[in-house]
């Protein structure tokens, strides 16, 4: 991990020489809050000096990041301000001018209530560690309620990246997705996560459901889509300390519960730059 670490913060495209204006945007999973050292106005966004975008910018050799990125952030919150404690975070795409060369987004979870689920999922499955209390919750209408958010985020992602590129035509668009938050098989580590076997794999599958849609929606806007899935399988909330990317409801490192640490940060940024170390 120490390799990986190095890599972040010294290795990118051949040709790196700091120039251009990157635009971070987001939410937690961009800005990741409690990792240290947390910087920034206003200090309710929960910026840290280490996230992905910092590693980025880093390994570019970029010296002009506008990290804007906010906890909580929704996709209406690239056109409106929100009030965070100790002040309002300007409307993310402000940020985004005609000058900027590099724009990162990751954007969507907060859209189909990421921090309710994880609630309402530690609240339900405990109750039935044999079922999927979870799941039935959610499916409970004959319809897969997050299923149905995640199709109605679709046309919201759309917008986002449409209006980046209004404002930044000649910018390289960047849409970065979420890491696996469980393990990619397998029944979970309940009761230490306490999600039943059944409620894993509904989670799971809605995960990658929304990665899913993200990936289709750069696409078809013509943005780069980063899979940030893929690299931090084995990383999830049931692995050891020092292995995790992401911490589990009761953190071992510093990060909020269900958020990434300071390994998932250089993971999510590795992946950022192998992407477009690849010609993305």
């Amino acid at each position: 991990m120490a390799a990986l670490a190095g890599l972040v913060l010294t290795a990118g495209p051949a040709g790196a020489t700091g120039a251009g204006r990157y635009v971070a945007l987001g939410d937690s999973y961009a800005s990741a809050p409690l990792v240290p050292v947390q910087t920034g106005q206003p200090l309710g966004c929960a910026r840290s000096n280490r996230n992905y975008p910092a590693l980025v910018a880093k390994g570019l050799g970029i010296t002009d990041l506008h990290d804007v990125s906010c906890g909580g952030a929704t996709t209406v919150d690239m056109t409106a301000a929100q009030q965070v404690p100790g002040g309002k975070n300007a409307p993310q795409l402000d940020a985004v001018t005609a000058d900027a060369t590099l724009v990162s987004v990751t954007i969507g979870g907060n859209d189909i209530g990421f921090g309710s689920i994880i609630q309402e999922c530690a609240t339900r499955s405990p109750l039935k560690p044999t079922g999927s209390a979870c799941k039935d919750f959610y499916n409970s209408g004959g319809t897969d309620q997050l299923a149905a958010r995640i199709e109605a985020t679709a046309s919201k992602i759309d917008a986002v990246l449409d209006g980046i590129a209004d404002r930044a035509p000649d910018a390289k668009i960047v849409l970065v997705g979420y890491p696996a938050i469980l393990p990619d098989t397998g029944p979970g580590c309940f009761p230490v996560v306490p999600f039943s076997p059944g409620d894993v794999a509904y989670l799971r599958s809605t995960e990658k459901a929304l990665n899913a849609m993200l990936a289709d929606e750069a696409g078809s806007a013509g943005a780069v889509f980063v899979d940030t899935y893929t690299p931090s399988i084995g990383h999830d909330v049931c692995t050891l300390p020092g292995t995790k990317w992401i911490e589990g409801l009761v953190p071992t490192a510093p990060a909020a519960p269900v958020h990434p640490n300071a390994l998932g940060t250089a993971g999510q940024a590795a992946a950022v730059l192998d992407t477009l170390g690849n010609g993305a």
